[in-house]
């Protein structure tokens, strides 16, 4: 196991919050989703001679060098160190899982780690939100109904949601008419819904228990969202909800969300697939950030942006058959399965980049990020 002292460690807000924006993918993110993900996160302070980690490791996390210096070793022997100015730290330090190098710090150092798995879930949140966004703002029967659902979308709420289900979470909130003093809910119930307020305003009381007076503790506007833990657990509402004025809510039911949970099956492709259809005429799409795909893509592939899909869709023809990959697959997917309802042929690659040889690995960015690949994938 890797040697970090898990006390040495400074808030990151003690750094320079601004070096984050440098960090590929995580400046892709938008705000709230990168101050969700920097939520108890800390940036880690690393001793010269300390092991970061070792070959075969696999701590699901992507590793940033913020400042400092570190010695890589493959596990073939190759060697290299690496400064956190050079242009290749803006990615993560050899992101191959299980490990396939030893990283040491050679000066007193700073690191930040971020669970592979969030970031990734994350970034594919945030970029079919901006798809649909896109696709609401185009659609005028959708007026009425826009602002709510661009604040929907904004928010954290439904991050457990498969990214590929994002369209039919709106499909599945209800509009429920209420009128001033009406309760919504009340305390000690047990709830199976939630709440997103379209039109009006509603106020917050709580008692401390069954035989006091409830008191006014906060009143909620438009765009809020309310009675979401209902979704989640299984415990009694902790206050009492009633419209203050006459209103609109949108309503999500738990047994609908729970469906949300679940990903359609899609058409998966094995890699050895992927390039006899390629061999064949069909075109590999990179859906990642132009950042990723130019530190390193699949030969032959075209770069569109899951955000940017929506706009760019419109320069693919319906008769050609694409594949779709991302690094994890959650983009992939989320891009394959609104590409298909655009009417287009899509398959997904399995296990998206990291399932292509590094051998194969094309790059776009200069020659210092391309000779230390080897030891990044």
């Amino acid at each position: 196991m890797s040697g970090i002292k898990k006390d040495t460690v400074m808030a990151i807000s003690e750094f320079d919050y601004r070096v984050l924006e440098t960090l590929v993918p995580v400046n892709a993110l938008t705000l709230d989703h990168l101050n969700t993900l920097m939520r108890h996160r800390d940036v880690e302070v690393i001793c010269k001679g300390q092991t970061i980690f070792e070959i075969g490791e696999s701590d699901n996390h992507h590793i940033y060098l913020l400042s400092g210096e570190i010695h890589l070793q493959g596990e073939d022997g190759q060697q290299r160190v690496l400064c956190a100015t050079d242009p290749c730290c803006r990615f993560p330090i050899a992101p191959g899982h299980p490990r396939r190098a030893v990283a040491i710090a050679t000066a007193d150092s700073h690191i930040i780690r971020f669970d592979r798995d969030e970031l990734d879930g994350m970034l594919a949140w945030d970029q079919v939100s901006r798809y649909i966004m896109l696709d609401i703002a185009a659609r005028r029967d959708l007026d009425e109904d826009a602002d709510w659902m661009l604040t929907l979308l904004k928010s954290n709420l439904f991050y457990k949601v498969p990214p590929i289900n994002i369209r039919k979470i709106i499909d599945k909130f209800e509009a429920v008419y209420f009128s001033a003093g009406e309760t919504i809910i009340r305390q000690g119930e047990l709830g199976h819904c939630c709440y997103f307020i379209k039109e009006g305003a509603v106020s917050v009381w709580q008692s401390e228990s069954s035989s006091s007076p409830s008191v006014k503790v906060n009143e909620l506007h438009v765009g809020r969202c309310f009675g979401e833990d209902a979704l989640v657990n299984h415990e009694p509402r902790n206050a009492t909800l009633i419209m203050e004025s006459n209103g609109v809510l949108m309503r999500l039911n738990k047994i609908d969300f729970y469906q949300l949970l679940k990903s359609p099956i899609l058409d998966t492709i094995e890699l050895n697939d992927c390039q006899r259809l390629m061999a064949e005429g069909s075109i590999a799409i990179d859906v990642r950030t132009q950042d990723e795909y130019e530190y390193g893509h699949c030969e032959g592939a075209i770069n569109m942006p899951l955000d940017l899909l929506k706009l760019k869709s419109r320069m693919l023809d319906p008769s050609q058959h694409y594949i779709i990959y991302c690094n994890s697959g959650r983009r992939s997917e989320a891009a394959a399965y609104l590409l298909a309802e655009e009417g287009f042929r899509v398959s997904t690659l399995k296990r998206g980049f990291t399932a292509y040889p590094r051998e194969q690995i094309l790059h776009c960015k200069n020659g210092e990020a391309a000779a230390v690949m080897t030891i990044h994938a």
